[in-house]
């Protein structure tokens, strides 16, 4: 645990920012002068084969020749539906873990509610499926499910509703939320410095163009097919969303490539923006987030990083 010249402590450095901000390449090199371990707070990460399309720098965690541990990534098989439950029980097992070797927990990611989740100690159940309810669901429009979801007065499941199964899996959770009362969990103590990796709109947008140019030349339409061979759905992959999303419609022939490009562009554009609306929200609630310029030399951004350790 650190301690500042003012008394703070802290026993978790979160990094997060929008895509495409370079925040796992900080971390790593973070980690690596404080004795740190990862632990990613990215939601699709956690899934094997599922590389390109989730932002899986693998050489980001090697530092001056060191490799730096990492967890919570390739930990479930593609297809399944992971959720922020079972996002946080592993988080607080890995956490645990890291703290017990004396070292540092560097929790490094952009999904808001798997950040908000560890940050504000969401008391969260486990959810079971209801196939009758699914089964009822099924039948409304996607309008009607609209209007379902937005009938329950507080919400706990925070979700993009742009697809069907979505919708469903969050009048589910709501449904349970309501016939259950949340049960307490044995939730650590968390006292984490946040610092935040951001560029300025213009910015932010080029690099993510040429990180999505980069990516297709790379191999991730052929990421995305393997992962059709191998039986996950097309359902399941337009329900990850954003590049298994588009990527999928046009290797079903309902986008052209040049569609696809387009439209996965504009989506990540808005999902970076729907990224720093949400930790704006964060700040709203009292969560202090240190930002950095993205545009800073790493080594300048790493000693900003441990003067904020140390003041």
């Amino acid at each position: 645990m650190f301690f500042t010249k003012k008394g703070t402590r802290y026993n978790l450095i979160t990094v997060l920012g929008p895509t495409a901000s370079g925040k796992t390449r900080f971390a790593a090199r973070l980690a690596g002068k404080i004795n740190g371990e990862i632990i990613s707070g990215d939601s699709r990460q956690v899934y094997q084969g599922m590389n390109l399309g989730t932002g899986k720098d693998y050489s980001d965690y090697k530092v001056n020749g060191i490799n730096i541990p990492y967890h919570l990534i390739d930990i479930a098989k593609p297809g399944y539906k992971y959720s922020v439950y079972e996002f946080q029980q592993d988080f607080c097992k890995v956490f645990r873990e890291i703290t017990n070797r004396k070292k540092i927990p560097v929790l490094c990611g952009g999904s808001g509610m798997y950040l908000d989740s560890v940050l504000q100690g969401y008391r969260l159940i486990y959810v079971p499926d209801n196939t009758d309810l699914q089964k009822q669901l099924e039948k409304e429009s996607m309008s009607s499910l609209t209007k379902i979801l937005a009938s329950f007065k507080k919400p706990h499941n925070v979700t993009d509703t742009s697809s069907r199964e979505r919708l469903i899996r969050a009048i589910e959770i709501e449904t349970y939320y309501k016939r259950h009362p949340e049960t307490e969990t044995n939730y650590p103590e968390i006292y984490s410095l946040i610092i935040g990796i951001k560029f300025d709109r213009e910015d932010r947008r080029k690099r993510i163009t040429e990180r999505l140019k980069d990516r297709l030349k790379n191999g991730m339409v052929e990421e995305v097919e393997s992962l059709m061979n191998s039986g996950v759905s097309p359902e399941t992959l337009i329900y990850y969303g954003l590049e298994y999303k588009y990527i999928t419609l046009y290797l079903l022939q309902k986008l052209s490539r040049e569609e696809m490009f387009t439209k996965l562009e504009t989506a990540i554009h808005q999902f970076a923006k729907r990224q720093m609306t949400w930790f704006r929200g964060m700040e709203r609630k009292g969560v202090k987030i240190h930002w950095l310029d993205g545009r800073l030399p790493m080594e300048e951004k790493i000693e900003r990083a441990l003067w904020l350790l140390r003041t």
